[in-house]
């Protein structure tokens, strides 16, 4: 009796685990079946993800989040724009009131374990940096001068993290100034409620051109972490995850076989194996069907928003106001850290 009692308290406690376990989503068909793609952003970053007065979203992450929309529907423009702030935006993912994240958020071993959520790719290799007013701080150069500061830093963020112990670790004092909203520490440091203001240094050259004086600011050239921005996810939809973690690749070999949104039509007639496989047009190539997607999705998505290149340029850098070098963000063969992992 009692064996027989143990066998059924197993059974019983192994199919509660079974049922426990959380149910595999499918993120691609609750996408269609909406229509439209729901990527969160941030609350506003220049260059990177910002609304114009008319609602109209433009930017690096913006395009991304275009790219993946374009490689489901055929259509840039059918995405949903959420913008969040650093608190709330593992949350939105977590609950499902956004499909992805693209939103200058950094990839760490502790966000993709802890927090049931999966970073599939880095669009942007940044690292946290430093900008400081001259007019109220001359002659500061170097980070090691702040000793004594007022520093701006946004919370729940691993950059307020970081700054504390870049400081501790080099026995810097200071005094941090906290808000929770992007917006509130812009406008925080504007109003010279702090000396100092931190973030990644992609984030201050874009903070700069919104300022009431941006010539009286400066960014320091050193940085004080590694960076990078993730297209990020939830685990239980691995089929989604190669969406877009694919739809990244695709960009970024796009750009690297030359082929860009005016010249895709033409790409389309190449004789190079690896161009056709890619845009589908090799016989045999079902690559895109495997994703659950048309066999032309990586044409749907440059000709809706060019290759990597293209979205980096037009977006951030000397093409845009704020003219970013292309530096580790470029591509493998020109000495950056980006490279397309093969489609075959």
């Amino acid at each position: 009796m009692t064996k027989r009692l143990i066998l059924i308290f197993s059974i019983i406690s192994a199919l509660c685990g079974f049922f426990a376990r959380p149910a595999l989503a499918d993120t691609l068909a609750e996408v269609k079946k909406r229509g439209y793609l729901q990527c969160g952003v941030s609350t506003g970053l220049t260059g990177f993800s910002i609304a114009d007065e008319k609602g109209r979203w433009a930017g690096f992450d913006v395009d991304y989040c275009r790219a993946v929309a374009a490689a489901i529907f055929g259509n840039g423009e059918k995405v949903k724009f959420i913008p969040l702030s650093s608190k709330e935006r593992f949350t939105a993912l977590q609950s499902g009131d956004i499909d992805v994240l693209i939103r200058n958020t950094g990839w760490t071993m502790g966000r993709d374990i802890a927090l049931g959520l999966t970073s599939v790719g880095v669009n942007y290799y940044d690292g946290q940096g430093f900008m400081v007013n001259a007019a109220r701080l001359p002659g500061i150069t170097s980070i090691a001068q702040l000793s004594g500061a007022a520093v701006c830093v946004q919370s729940g963020t691993s950059t307020e993290l970081t700054l504390a112990d870049y400081f501790g670790r080099n026995n810097l004092d200071y005094t941090p100034v906290v808000f929770e909203k992007f917006s509130e520490v812009n406008a925080a440091y504007d109003a010279g409620r702090c000396d100092v203001y931190t973030t990644d240094q992609s984030s201050l050259y874009a903070v700069r051109l919104q300022l009431t004086r941006p010539e009286d600011n400066v960014v320091l050239p050193q940085l004080i972490s590694k960076e990078p921005f993730a297209l990020i996810v939830r685990q239980n939809d691995m089929a989604w995850a190669n969406i877009v973690r694919w739809t990244h690749n695709a960009l970024l070999n796009a750009e690297e076989y030359g082929i860009t949104a005016n010249n895709i039509d033409d790409m389309l007639k190449s004789t190079n194996p690896d161009i056709r496989r890619l845009l589908g047009a090799e016989r045999g190539t079902d690559l895109g069907k495997t994703l659950g997607l048309e066999n032309d999705w990586v044409v749907k998505i440059i000709k809706n928003t060019g290759n990597y290149g293209e979205i980096f340029e037009r977006n951030i850098g000397r093409n845009s106001p704020l003219k970013i070098a292309r530096g580790i963000n470029d591509l493998w063969i020109r000495g950056g850290l980006h490279y397309g992992i093969p489609v075959r």
